[in-house]
């Protein structure tokens, strides 16, 4: 491909925005326009990216822009038919996590991909990050099985807590954030999960009829390994242990903790505490014959890691390289049908009040 890949961009919340300007930034790649519901006077965002085109409307912007790829940031709900009609369109897709709001509807979307012979990378933006696949190399040298202990609650209000409602109209916190560390879990393991179980709650009244803002899934594995994450969003929410990120084996255990001298790892509500991880902990689990540990645990300073604008960088230069390389996308298009399909389960769990098996 000779000539720039031009995108439309869908959604120019936090994470649209920060695609568009990733975009913007990498040689090779241009924006052609911005979609979203209330385009009616040229954004900042517009002007910052060279005053592109906006549109309050997908299907005009995708027939007039004639875009090569298509980055969707939009509410889970509308994930599906929006990257359906960019494949049909001959477009490379971007969709942001979760695939979609069912297993059907995310394999829909893959089927799609391949028909079209076209990409399509899922925002699974930890895989991306330094620290996280540091963390997840260290889980595979802990043997089996392991204990997989990982939570992300967010204490929102304002404009967050409003971000948050909408959002659960389409999914729960445990299913919209779960299929990150899910998939975190998954790699680690390299074993295939068998049964999920979940508990919730509605802790707020300003909730749409059946929906819930806190849940905590359990998860088995086939080598014997079993995690659990939990998720909560709302003013209600405590900061205290808001971020727990620890894989525990036989050998040891690896963690993300805040390094010496630092107070804390951030506030809930910051959207750079969800991926920073400031220090990893490596503990050995090996004990000499006095049954005293034969090694000091080992501190691996992330201090320099990349912010979330700096992920979203990342994350589109592979979307790039896997358009231009031809990269092969099958085992990270299944993988995100699966990670899809475990917290669904757990959902389904929690409405059902029963294990589900997978």
């Amino acid at each position: 491909m000779n000539k720039k890949i031009r995108v439309l961009v869908v959604g120019v919340g936090n994470m649209g925005a920060s695609h568009a300007k990733a975009y913007h930034g990498l040689a090779d790649m241009e924006v052609v326009g911005l979609v979203a519901r209330s385009a009616t006077r040229r954004s900042p965002l517009a002007e910052e990216l060279g005053g592109v085109a906006e549109y309050d409307d997908y299907d005009t912007a995708l027939t007039q822009t004639k875009p090569d790829a298509v980055c969707i940031a939009t509410y889970p709900d509308t994930h599906e038919s929006f990257a359906v009609k960019a494949f049909n369109a001959g477009c490379h897709v971007f969709v942001e996590k979760p695939l979609a709001e069912t297993v059907e509807k995310a394999q829909a979307v893959v089927d799609a991909a391949k028909a079209a012979n076209k990409k399509l990378v899922v925002g699974y933006i930890l895989r991306h990050h330094p620290s996280w696949i540091e963390f997840i190399k260290v889980a595979k040298t802990l043997g089996k099985p392991l204990v997989m202990r990982m939570n992300l609650n967010q204490q929102s209000s304002g404009n967050d807590w409003t971000w948050h409602k909408n959002l659960m109209n389409s999914l729960s916190p445990m299913v919209d954030c779960g299929v990150h560390y899910v998939d975190v879990m998954c790699q680690a393991t390299g074993a295939k999960p068998t049964q999920v179980y979940a508990i919730g709650a509605r802790l707020s009244e300003e909730l749409a009829p059946g929906k819930y803002n806190y849940g905590q899934l359990q998860v088995r594995f086939d080598d014997g390994s079993v995690g659990w994450y939990e998720a909560g969003w709302g003013p209600m929410m405590s900061q205290e242990a808001f971020f727990v990120k620890d894989i525990v084996g036989p050998k040891g255990c690896v963690s993300i903790v805040k390094a010496k001298g630092d107070q804390e790892l951030g506030d809930s509500s910051d959207i750079d505490s969800h991926t920073k991880t400031n220090c990893l902990q490596i503990h050995h689990a090996e004990l000499d014959s006095d049954q005293n540990f034969t090694k000091e645990d080992e501190f691996i300073n992330t201090a320099d890691e990349p912010d979330h604008q700096g992920l979203c960088d990342r994350e589109q230069a592979y979307f790039k390289k896997a358009i231009l390389d031809d990269i092969d996308l099958s085992d990270h298009m299944r993988d995100a049908v699966s990670s899809l399909s475990i917290v669904l389960a757990a959902d389904k769990s929690f409405r059902e009040g029963k294990a589900i098996d997978l």
